[in-house]
Formats: structure tokens, sequence, C-alpha cells
């Protein structure tokens, strides 16, 4: 449980999507997660982008969460300023927006400031230079990174932060993603059309870093020896006319390809009931990947690429499979035929990701480990 004394905590939000998100947004999902662990113990406001779909202002127990205009970033930041001017907290968080923190902490400079960095994405160019993101994180007094593999990332480039620089975990919701009861998984897949089919599901944007064409070709090495194979696709296709070449590539190598399309996140838990394992073929640098998680805690026996913070999730044939030689879809189709022939196997790996996931990775266990963070920086 949350330690130490109630203390007030603040958390901007990035501008471009709302709390909670309407469409998308996986750094949106994990700032109302942990919001809603700390704020059992602590005051939490949360501010974020306005929208139709909710009202300006939002009141759940402790925590309470404020929208104000969008736009340009720079509009925002003015919104927020206008916002929080003259209030008290005794700690501020802001996610993914180092260019912030300046204005901030000139406003509040003897408030704690905390950056979550969720990815390297807005310490990078073309978001901002490797000089002015320096200057920007030394108003930080502690900055966190979701993964050890960020970290290191973080300090290679920005060695003057080593000290301040901090581990955070993401977590997920272990009561949503838990495995299914036989009834509940029949419907899914009844519904899907894929009853009698050995589903391999993926999830995450259709962009070509995530690996679909490397998945789609490993599906037709797999099909030989295990003949009811079908991929199971949910996801948002971002660049146009990508989902359209997946498609035909599935379709020219004979493979079975079901595109479940845009998933809500609060219905995901039950896209990965319908699968029977899970491939996460990403081709580039994971800080973390919430989705191998997600899987993981809804019973799923997971495959993935061997990159970034997901080797500090997967075990390699503990709690999932590791693929080293990622770029090769030969790698996951023999991954997928071990986890469809030998059941001894999948069993276990299944079973140890369920403890996993319980023990290592839930969102109270991020809301824990941050507020121990948070304590230390008080007077």
């Amino acid at each position: 449980m949350l330690g130490g004394a109630p203390i007030k905590i603040l958390i901007i939000a990035p501008e471009q999507i709302p709390v909670p998100p309407v469409k998308g947004g996986s750094v949106e999902i994990c700032i109302l997660a942990i919001a809603r662990r700390l704020a059992k113990s602590h005051k939490v406001t949360v501010i974020s982008k306005k929208t139709s779909k909710y009202p300006n202002k939002t009141q759940d127990g402790n925590l309470t969460i404020e929208r104000v205009d969008s736009g340009s970033p720079a509009t925002y930041l003015r919104a927020v300023l206008a916002k929080i001017k003259g209030r008290h907290f005794d700690m501020i968080q802001v996610d993914n927006r180092p260019r912030s923190l300046p204005k901030i902490k000139k406003m509040f400079p003897s408030t704690p400031l905390s950056l979550f960095l969720h990815s390297l994405t807005f310490v990078s160019s073309p978001q901002i230079t490797r000089q002015q993101a320096a200057q920007c994180m030394q108003y930080a007094d502690v900055i966190i990174a979701n993964s050890q593999s960020l970290k290191s990332e973080l300090q290679h480039r920005y060695p003057k932060i080593k000290n301040r620089l901090k581990v955070v975990y993401l977590g997920t919701d272990v009561q949503r993603f838990r495995p299914p009861t036989v009834r509940e998984r029949n419907a899914v897949r009844a519904k899907l059309g894929v009853s009698s089919a050995y589903v391999v599901t993926f999830a995450g944007r259709i962009i070509p870093r995530k690996g679909l064409p490397v998945l789609i070709r490993a599906i037709q090495q797999a099909k030989k020896s295990v003949p009811n194979v079908q991929l199971l696709v949910a996801g948002n296709t971002q660049r146009k006319g990508y989902g359209a070449k997946m498609k035909k590539l599935a379709a020219q190598l004979n493979v079975p390809m079901k595109m479940a399309g845009y998933y809500a996140h609060k219905r995901m838990h039950q896209f990965y009931w319908a699968g029977d394992c899970f491939v996460c073929p990403s081709q580039k640098h994971e800080a973390f990947g919430l989705v191998n998680i997600e899987a993981m805690a809804a019973g799923l026996p997971v495959v993935a690429s061997d990159i970034g913070g997901i080797r500090e999730i997967i075990r390699h044939e503990k709690n999932g499979i590791l693929i080293k030689r990622f770029h090769q879809p030969s790698a996951f189709a023999t991954a997928i035929q071990r986890l469809a022939t030998q059941q001894k196997l999948t069993k276990s790996i299944r079973r140890t990701g369920l403890k996993d996931v319980k023990h290592r990775f839930s969102w109270q266990g991020t809301a824990d480990r941050l507020i121990k963070l948070y304590h230390k920086h008080q007077a």
C-alpha cells in the first residue's frame, strides 16, 4: 500500500490526447491508471486537454481532472499555467514534455518537479534538439524512465542527469486483464469468427517499426506444422495505405489474417481472450512494451523481440519467449510452432507469466514505487 504522509500531487498530461483518452493514447492510459492508485491515499490533480466528450472538471474522491484549452504545445502550456497559478502542490509531475519544465519551475520554484518519460521521442529530434533537451531537464528534480533500457539510453545521451534518473516500471489492471472463463473465451472467439483456429494475436499501431510484415511471413512458415493457424490483428493504421499493404501481403502469402481494427482500451482484455498466443515482433527500440504485460495478465504465452525494455519483462522460456533474430520471420515461426504443439511449455509459460504480472507489473505497484520516490523529495 501507499505509505507515508498524504501529499498533494499535480500531474500535467501532454497536450495531444485527453485523459481518459477517447481513442488510443497509451501515455494517457498510464497517467489515469497511476493517478487513480495514488488517489487512494493522496490528493491528485491531473491537468489535461479539453474535449467535448468530457466536462471541464471531473472529481472522483481524491482525484480531480481539470481540462484546459489545447492546440499547440505553447497554447496548452499557457492554459495549464493560468489554471494552476497561485495554487499549492507538494509534487508536480510532467509526462513526456521536457520543454514545459522551465516555465513550470519558474512559477513553482520551491516545489519538487518530476519528468516522467515514456520513450525517447520527446527528448530527440525533430521534437527537440539534444542541447535544448539537456537544458530543459536541468529543471527536473527527478527524471523517471519506465525501464532500465530507457534509463541507459537517457544516461548515455545526457550524462549530467545520471544522479536524478530513476526507474519506475509501468503496470496493468490485473482485475480486468485476467484469464477468461471458458464461456467468455468461446463467446469472444465466436464473435470474431476464429472458433476453430489456433489464434496468434498482435496489438499495436500498424506502422513499419511494429513488425507486422515479419509476423505475416512467420505465420506463412508456421502454417506448415500448424495448419489451422490464424492471425488476429488489433490496432490503428496511422500511415495511409499501410493497412491495405499488409492485407495485400497476407493475401499474396495465403495467410489467414483478420484485421479487427481499433479496440478501445476498456475492451482490450477481450481481444486477448480470443488468442492462443501473443506476438510482439517490434523491429526498433521499445522503451517498455505495455501490450506484453497485458497479454500475459490475460493468460496468453508471449513471444516478443529481444529489444529495449521488453527483455526486462520477458524472461526467456520462463514467462515468455524472446526472439534474438527478430528481423527473421523463421525465428518467430519456430516459437509459434513450439507453443502450438508443446502443451507443457505453454502451460508453464502462462502460469509464470500470470505470477510475474501480479508481483511485478500491477498499477498499484507502479504507484507505490512512485510515491516512495516522491516522499524522498518532500522537505
